[in-house]
């Protein structure tokens, strides 16, 4: 009697259903197993031997996780098609719930680790100094995306009515907005510096207030600078910063552009101050130029038993692209021009020294 009844038990259809698919099932772990392997070949086949290295490094060590997904989604697509368990559809939900879980946590693994290894070694490679506080900021808003992806993708396929769950969320957010309006607007004024870059980590810069000091970090909240001369640290909202006029003096370069004016005669001190008052007026307007910084000096030598005198004109070009440097120098040539018809009309003549010299020159914090 107990020989028959354990061979009907083991000869039932359920039990040996249940043994294929949990065959099936260790067949699907083992192939998502070695699934960075298969992904390794077919990309060194189809694209480059360095893509498939790339993606193997990346997937090879949360190879068992892709293996339990696998697996899992397997035993959901079972549970979905077999009639048998039609009876018990908590069992599918259950399987698909776990799964959701392993397939949130297993992209964001995957993803921590292709900002980590990726994302900061090119930015260390391409040298720009990378923040890590923003990249901090950027993973964790992007490991809230998957996991809400994730919940969304639940709650359709099981028909969960989202739309509740979303309007409860969505008052939560706006109680949670009015509570936290200062945080979120520093917050987004962060990934405005970050996106717009008036500065860099390390760069001196100078603030209306008269602060002046070097960037030590650019955080979400708020932007540390230690201050030049004290050493101490100020720390500023970055929302005050987005609201600011920010001098940047890192990296900042003039180009020096010297004229010389030749006259035939000693010029008396009255007129001095006239051609001086001609070339400030005549060159203040040009696009790109520190009309702060333009210096006249004069001097008087004695050539051939006669007194003559010399003006250099030194003028600084605030430094930028090729061709906007071109343009600068035409419009310099065209100040020029008129400075030389102006002083010839109070009846100043004069030479202009052939050829303009262009320096550049750094600029000094």
């Amino acid at each position: 009697m107990i020989e028959l009844l354990s061979n009907n038990i083991l000869f039932s259809p359920k039990i040996q259903l249940t043994f294929f698919i949990g065959v099936l099932s260790s067949v699907a772990f083992f192939i998502g197993c070695i699934f960075p392997r298969i992904a390794k070949f077919s990309l060194s086949l189809f694209v480059s031997s360095e893509a498939g290295e790339k993606i193997a490094n990346l997937l090879q060590p949360y190879r068992h996780l892709i293996g339990i997904a696998f697996g899992l989604g397997f035993l959901d697509i079972v549970a979905l098609f077999i009639p048998v368990l039609d009876d018990y559809p908590v069992i599918e939900k259950i399987i698909s719930f776990i799964l959701t879980i392993e397939a949130c946590w297993l992209v964001i693994r995957i993803f921590g680790k292709y900002i980590d290894d990726y994302i900061l070694e090119s930015a260390l490679k391409s040298g720009r100094k990378a923040n890590s506080e923003l990249l901090n900021l950027g993973k964790y808003t992007a490991y809230l995306a998957i996991i809400f992806a994730g919940i969304i993708f639940f709650a359709v396929t099981h028909n969960i009515n989202i739309l509740s769950l979303l309007a409860s969320l969505g008052i939560g957010g706006v109680a949670v907005a009015f509570a936290s309006k200062t945080t979120i607007e520093q917050l987004l004024s962060g990934v405005v510096l970050y996106v717009d870059h008036p500065f860099f980590i390390d760069d001196y810069i100078g603030l209306p207030d008269g602060t002046f000091g070097r960037v030590e970090s650019i955080g979400w909240r708020s932007t540390k600078i230690r201050t030049s001369g004290k050493g101490t640290v100020i720390v500023i909202p970055n929302n005050s910063l987005t609201q600011m006029n920010i001098e940047n003096f890192s990296g900042a370069k003039k180009v020096i552009s010297i004229l010389y004016l030749n006259f035939n005669r000693k010029v008396e001190p009255k007129e001095q101050a006239l051609i001086e008052q001609v070339v400030l007026t005549g060159t203040k307007d040009i696009f790109g130029l520190d009309s702060r910084s333009t210096r006249i000096d004069f001097r008087t030598t004695n050539q051939e038993s006669q007194l003559k005198t010399q003006a250099q004109v030194s003028l600084f070009i605030l430094d930028s692209g090729k061709v906007s440097m071109e343009l600068r120098r035409q419009l310099l040539d065209m100040a020029t021009e008129t400075i030389n018809q102006k002083l010839k009309g109070y009846g100043i003549d004069f030479e202009i020294e052939e050829p303009t010299i262009y320096v550049d020159a750094p600029v000094t914090i």
